[in-house]
């Protein structure tokens, strides 16, 4: 594989009161996680009477999900790695919403009663984390959202409520890119029936997630913006997985036989749903683009499979979970060099990822 149009995205910088933007190179990017996971030894020595044990609660909204696992994997790998070298136990509670907002606030409670300083929370849904908030306010317990970013209204309640995640648009940018990209250089291996219109079905997320909203605007749009000349066969909520987006991917196959040319999907493990759906039929030719550059969307990339997907940061998305986490439970004895915007949102570097 090859990184094409290698971008690494916004840093922001800020520690809680502090706000300053920066551009981060990739070397930066690592030293900033580097020194948030070290930060025993970025700063000084830690005061004796510092807390030699932390207690973190994270929830997932699922726990089938290909991206989300790849982050709590990570998670627990930066976790031991802070251990080791600050000293300090880390204990991690992880827990499986199994896509329900009511048994993810039973968990806030849950872990709130057990003396977590800290939480980590992918929620169910972003439109409703009031309840949460209210707990962990009531608690004095610092929130950190990832991966589905609550609406401005709540994050703005405290000032102990942070949010990790990526430019969504500037994924769907590059996604779109990718293609751009491809046309130009072999109108052929896009426009398959050389009828001069490229005929596209569109896979997406959950209706109410704001990155699958804005991936599936921005990847169309810059298709539009690159001179490609499109048209949309059709298109359908796969909710993020594969097995739905292969039942769709199915059905289009059969309605639209030799039609579709092209599949843009919001993640890979859509992308890889319509790919074993594919293969199945026999479908070949047809190009698949995905977004997230999860441990089985690279391989695919690899094998040939995936034309190409937008692969973030995992370890730097994981390390600032941890970090924001950590200097949280520790009361920032040591100031990290992490970045954030207005002290509180953190998003995380991005690249197109193509084969060879």
């Amino acid at each position: 594989m090859k990184v094409k149009g290698r971008r690494t995205g916004h840093c922001y910088a800020g520690t809680g009161r502090t706000v300053k933007r920066a551009w981060c190179t990739g070397r930066i990017v690592v030293l900033c996680v580097a020194a948030c996971l070290l930060m025993s030894s970025c700063q000084g020595v830690r005061k004796e009477e510092e807390k030699k044990s932390i207690r973190i609660g994270i929830s997932l909204y699922r726990g089938d999900d290909t991206f989300i696992n790849n982050i709590r994997s990570i998670i627990e790998e930066k976790a031991k790695e802070y251990e080791r070298e600050s000293g300090i136990k880390v204990t991690l509670d992880i827990q499986e919403a199994k896509g329900s907002q009511n048994t993810q606030n039973n968990q806030v409670e849950r872990f709130i009663s057990l003396g977590c300083d800290v939480l980590c929370i992918n929620p169910v849904d972003r439109m409703d984390t009031s309840l949460i908030i209210d707990k962990a306010m009531t608690a004095g317990v610092p929130v950190v959202f990832f991966n589905r970013q609550p609406v401005e209204e709540d994050m703005n309640r405290w000032d102990k409520l942070f949010y990790v995640g990526v430019d969504a648009k500037e994924t769907a940018v590059l996604q779109g890119k990718m293609v751009v990209d491809l046309y130009r250089k072999q109108p052929e291996a896009v426009d398959l029936n050389g009828d001069g219109v490229v005929s596209y079905v569109m896979l997406e997320g959950e209706s109410s997630h704001q990155d699958s909203l804005i991936r599936t605007e921005w990847s169309v749009q810059t298709l539009k913006d690159g001179g490609v000349p499109i048209e949309k066969l059709t298109g359908g909520i796969a909710n993020w997985e594969r097995s739905q987006a292969s039942a769709l991917m199915e059905q289009w196959l059969e309605k639209y036989p030799g039609r579709i040319e092209l599949v843009i999907c919001n993640n890979d493990d859509m992308a890889l749903g319509a790919i074993d759906a594919m293969e199945r039929a026999g479908a070949e030719g047809i190009s698949v683009v995905g977004i997230d550059g999860t441990t089985p969307g690279l391989a695919a990339v690899e094998n040939g499979k995936l034309m190409g997907t937008v692969s973030i940061d995992k370890a730097q998305y994981a390390g600032a979970i941890l970090a924001i986490a950590a200097g949280e439970a520790s009361g920032w004895e040591s100031e990290p060099e992490l970045e954030l915007e207005e002290g509180k949102y953190y998003q995380c570097p991005w690249q197109i990822v193509v084969k060879n």
